[in-house]
């Protein structure tokens, strides 16, 4: 696998801090994760903690941090209540998180009490992830040995199989041979807020790469950003001016439903849903306030027959 340098995703945990925010707080009959927050360090509890207190910060760049994870609590209630839905809709004996950054369905979610789940990231994020892990291990009551995480409570998933890989340039299937998963047993996918950070190539390499190993009753839960011009305006500015803790990750494709249902079914796996989050957030009486990245996230699941 590469380790080509790079530093572990800023974007993950920021979504974590959303996630920790909106946690008892936001669609508290659809949406929870008691998990989040024991990934988090000291210093990245602190705006999360001013989040759920409603309390802003005098100082203008902690306000920044502060309305980062306020925005982000925003985003990450649709889209992980649509993800967690299709989850539990299409379960399986082997999950496959790609990218997965500071997941924490394998804690939280009981339907994966059967199922093996194989995370994959980026080598410095998931050592990251790990790390944290160790250090919350008291609170998570985890068992890290060799590259497989034990499921005991709270830890519910059969087994955690961490997985490094860069997707800009690894191997998927080989790393996932590697790390014993079955290409011949029904799988499910799930691709959470990588889609945007790849190129259109990169993309469809990963499509490929998956579908190679996916057999019927598979499925893949995949959430992409659609063109919004107002996104674009939004994110160019934060880049411009360094005032998003992420501004160094930028967006490098986008997609219609129409183009990324097309690219799928080439390689077999036909769309069975794609719902946008401003619409998920609409049924859960989410604030959203028309932010642009609601209205431009996207889930989609596709079947494989």
């Amino acid at each position: 696998m590469s380790g080509s340098g790079r530093a572990a995703s800023r974007t993950a945990v920021l979504v974590c801090q959303g996630r920790a925010a909106a946690n008892g707080r936001a669609a508290t009959d659809r949406f929870a994760d008691p998990v989040a927050a024991g990934l988090l360090r000291v210093a990245e509890r602190k705006p999360v903690d001013e989040v759920r207190a409603n309390t802003p910060p005098q100082s203008w760049q902690e306000r920044i941090v502060y309305e980062s994870v306020r925005a982000c609590a925003e985003v990450v209630v649709p889209r992980t209540v649509a993800i967690d839905e299709a989850l539990r809709a299409h379960v399986t004996g082997q999950l496959v998180i790609l990218g997965a950054g500071l997941d924490t369905r394998a804690w939280r979610l009981p339907e994966l009490a059967r199922t093996d789940v194989w995370e994959v990231d980026h080598p410095a994020s998931q050592q990251d992830k790990r790390a944290r892990l160790a250090e919350a291990a008291p609170a998570l009551r985890g068992l890290e040995e060799g590259g497989l995480l034990a499921a005991e409570p709270p830890a519910v998933a059969r087994s955690v199989r961490f997985t490094p890989v860069d997707l800009a340039v690894d191997d998927l299937g080989a790393a996932l041979d590697a790390a014993g998963h079955d290409p011949s047993a029904p799988t499910t996918w799930l691709w959470e807020g990588v889609v945007p950070y790849l190129t259109r190539e990169q993309v469809r390499a990963t499509v490929a790469a998956l579908a190679a190993r996916t057999v019927p009753g598979s499925a893949l839960v995949v959430n992409y950003q659609a063109p919004s011009a107002r996104a674009a305006a939004g994110r160019l500015l934060t880049r411009v001016l360094g005032s998003s803790v992420t501004s160094g990750e930028p967006w490098r494709s986008l997609w219609r439903p129409r183009r990324m249902a097309a690219l799928l079914a080439e390689y077999g796996l036909r769309v069975v849903s794609d719902d946008d989050l401003l619409a998920v957030a609409r049924t859960l009486g989410s604030p959203a306030r028309g932010r642009t990245s609601v209205r431009s996230g996207r889930v989609a699941v596709a079947e494989s027959h």
